[in-house]
């Protein structure tokens, strides 16, 4: 099995190279240097949409608001992206280990057309998901920001969690009009809570089995005070005071939060604390 060569740096601004990805018959082994190239240029696609979500959150002046600046802004951007691709330890080096397991020698069935670019859409997939946690993080960091100076539960940890309970903002819970609830942490309205409730199906374990029930959830007026009143309860309820104790650790974070009753999944510590990784991940590169 061979792979048709790359050009080096050529993803930054031609999508279209990923073609280059699609299998092809051969007997030779796999070209270990072509797996690498399409790694980091997988991770320069990533970047550029990282940083375009980044300028995108920036507000405009007006006065540089034209098409040759966009277009010079986009030139800009995907030569940033190509620098900042295949460094060590980035997201090119565990690509290329997925591409590597992935593209084993041929056999038959590997060969059949409907096979071909099996890799590449598998990867694109993670990039593409790569890019909706990066638009979420970079969306709530500074309300996020300003809550951890308050109440000192680090805004890693709490995007991780509003991030892990919303599918990074693809299943917000809303009300029955549509209309959005900005509730990020699914935190339930009981009968002690007066303000605004939003009243959906949701998936509740019991015994470990899931099983959908309707259940009424708070709702605010914006985003921020979605995380406001989520660390009003963990640094104010009495429940998940030794969780309060593990703000140096995510696994002990979400540990504490699952041994407190926070979630009825029985991977919900295991979950909560990839999706606070992979926030402090993203963090970093926006540093």
């Amino acid at each position: 099995m061979s792979i048709s060569p790359l050009k080096p740096q050529s993803l930054a601004a031609d999508p279209g190279s990923l073609n280059a990805l699609r299998f092809a018959s051969g007997d030779g082994p796999t070209d270990k240097a072509t797996l690498k190239e399409a790694a980091k240029q997988f991770e320069s696609l990533f970047m550029r949409e990282l940083i375009k979500s980044m300028r995108e959150a920036t507000m405009k002046s007006g006065l540089m608001e034209n098409e040759g600046a966009d277009l010079g802004t986009d030139l800009l951007d995907q030569q940033f992206a190509v620098q900042l691709s295949g460094l060590p330890g980035g997201l090119s080096e565990a690509i290329e280990r997925q591409l590597s397991g992935r593209m084993a020698p041929a056999t038959d069935a590997a060969a059949l057309p409907g096979n071909t670019g099996a890799a590449s859409v598998s990867t694109l997939g993670r990039v593409e998901g790569s890019s909706r946690q990066a638009g979420f993080v970079n969306q709530h960091e500074q309300a996020a920001a300003a809550v951890a100076r308050e109440s000192g539960i680090p805004s890693s940890f709490m995007l991780g969690q509003a991030g892990h309970e919303t599918g990074w903002g693809r299943s917000e819970i809303r009300h029955s009009d549509g209309s959005n609830s900005h509730n990020l942490f699914g935190i339930k309205a009981t009968s002690s809570w007066t303000g605004k409730v939003a009243e959906i199906t949701t998936t509740e374990y019991v015994n470990g089995e899931p099983r959908k029930t309707v259940a009424k959830f708070r709702a605010y007026d914006s985003y921020a005070d979605s995380f406001r009143d989520y660390a009003r309860l963990i640094s104010q309820s009495p429940r998940y005071d030794q969780v309060m104790d593990k703000l140096g650790s995510a696994e002990q974070f979400a540990s504490g939060l699952q041994k407190a009753g926070y979630a009825t999944d029985p991977q919900y510590a295991a979950k909560l604390s990839r999706a606070i990784n992979t926030t402090l991940s993203l963090q970093r590169a926006q540093i």
